[in-house]
């Protein structure tokens, strides 16, 4: 529904052409992106994912080197070992290895939780800045251009917004 009235505010817009404005229509084109990572809160959050994504590679590295050294023993040693102690040492190291494995998904689960945690705020942020410009200003639509969302309209017809919204969101 929501793509349905993007369209049908564009596809109005673009009929009206140059006359647009006669009409008091109002048609704004901003990048989401741009905007986001021009606010302060951004690269805060940012900062603040790449230290937990450096405490998380620090332990991997660390639990890495741990199963390889212990791995690099056992190679050395499995010829001289009896079979129960060899099968042991295997099962341990394999299970070594599951548990590696495993914190290696819940630390890129955790930190993707974090990064949407983070963001949340201070997207909400950006679409009250959204809604207050396109109320203020008696904007009829205000268009995201990013990812290739809206692949033509005329820029005859619309105001690039991305500044205005920057200054709102700092």
């Amino acid at each position: 529904m929501r793509k349905f009235f993007l369209t049908f505010c564009l596809l109005i817009a673009t009929v009206l052409g140059a006359s647009a404005q006669q009409f008091g229509i109002k048609v704004g084109y901003f990048s989401y992106d741009e905007v986001l990572k021009q606010m302060p809160e951004y690269s805060i959050s940012q900062q603040n994912l790449e230290q937990l994504r450096a405490q998380y590679a620090a332990e991997l590295k660390a639990a890495e080197g741990e199963f390889n050294e212990k791995y690099e023993l056992f190679l050395d040693q499995q010829a001289s070992l009896a079979e129960p102690i060899r099968q042991k040492r295997q099962a341990d190291l394999q299970a070594l290895l599951e548990r590696n494995t495993q914190f290696r998904a819940e630390a890129e689960r955790l930190v993707n939780q974090a990064e949407k945690d983070a963001m949340a705020p201070i997207r909400k942020k950006l679409d009250d800045a959204i809604q207050t410009l396109g109320n203020t200003q008696g904007y009829l639509i205000l268009v995201n251009t990013d990812s290739d969302a809206v692949p033509y309209f005329s820029k005859n017809i619309a105001q690039d917004v991305t500044e205005a919204l920057i200054k709102l969101t700092k």
